[in-house]
């Protein structure tokens, strides 16, 4: 005889939980909830705006306002007087030597140009920039290209453009485009061009050059390139991709120096010719070089 079943009139039996209640469930869980607002809240988290780039306006009017850290023009904010110490104390420091009270007093702050205070110092400017120091006579001095025997040496130009590398060479004689249809500028650097290429360049009436120190020397040694007519020797003090400039590049700033002794500095002070500062000068570079204006 099979057994009786078991009374189930006293047990309750569980329901199984249905999709809804497993819901509900969660949503009344204060940790999902939490968890929920936050990932809401970060979804519409307003992103700040990145800061904009410097306008190339905004960069210009930065450089020579004296900021620390920043940069100089120095032909721009400085007095001639100023200039000229600058660029003295920098030979000091370069020669390892002092000038004497007399050697000093051979100097005169004419030797230094002034240039347009806020107006830039790039390639584009770089011409009207030249222009201006000329003066009236820019014209002549840098546009004729008739040679005349007995007057205008061969191999002699009225503007030397003194930079770091071959590369910034061509980008300023770029910038001076404007005086040299008649008579072509002479590219004095190493790169691409041979020695004797250049002498036989040289050959001719030159109004402007353009190059390195080391080479500048070289031909003025083999006196292929004279200094006679020589009005203005611009310095660009333009910074390299590394931050070099004429003044702190290994090797070629000692070959500048050598090129202005010998060269450049006994017609300083005969007072036949000018010097320019081109470009931005960093302030740490003047510190050094300058003591703090009384």
């Amino acid at each position: 005889m099979a057994p009786a079943p078991e009374p189930t009139a006293g047990r309750k039996r569980k329901k199984p939980h249905g999709p809804s209640e497993i819901v509900a469930k969660k949503s009344a869980d204060p940790k999902s909830a939490y968890g929920k607002k936050k990932k809401e809240k970060h979804k519409h988290k307003e992103k700040k705006p990145r800061p904009k780039p410097a306008e190339p306006d905004q960069i210009g009017a930065a450089v020579g306002d004296g900021a620390p850290g920043g940069a100089v023009l120095l032909s721009a904010v400085m007095q001639p007087a100023r200039q000229l110490e600058f660029l003295l104390r920098s030979f000091e420091r370069a020669a390892k030597m002092r000038l004497s009270p007399l050697e000093l007093d051979s100097y005169s702050e004419g030797c230094m140009v002034k240039l347009t205070e806020g107006a830039a110092q790039d390639v584009e400017s770089f011409g009207d920039h030249v222009k201006g120091a000329f003066g009236s006579s820019w014209k002549e001095e840098l546009c004729e290209g008739n040679h005349i025997d007995g007057e205008i040496a061969v191999g002699s130009p009225t503007l030397l453009v003194i930079s770091s590398s071959a590369l910034r060479s061509l980008d300023l004689l770029r910038g001076l485009k404007m005086f040299t249809k008649e008579c072509r500028p002479v590219k004095l650097f190493a790169k691409h061009l041979k020695v004797e290429q250049q002498v036989a360049m040289l050959q001719a009436r030159v109004n402007i050059a353009c190059g390195t120190p080391s080479r500048i020397n070289k031909l003025i040694d083999m006196e292929a390139l004279s200094l006679s007519r020589l009005k203005l020797v611009v310095l660009d003090t333009q910074k390299d991709a590394k931050s070099f400039t004429l003044f702190t590049l290994p090797q070629v700033s000692n070959e500048f120096w050598d090129l202005y002794k010998g060269y450049l500095d006994p017609k300083i002070r005969e007072g036949n010719m000018r010097i320019c500062f081109y470009g931005a000068v960093s302030e740490r570079d003047i510190t050094k070089a300058l003591p703090p204006a009384e």
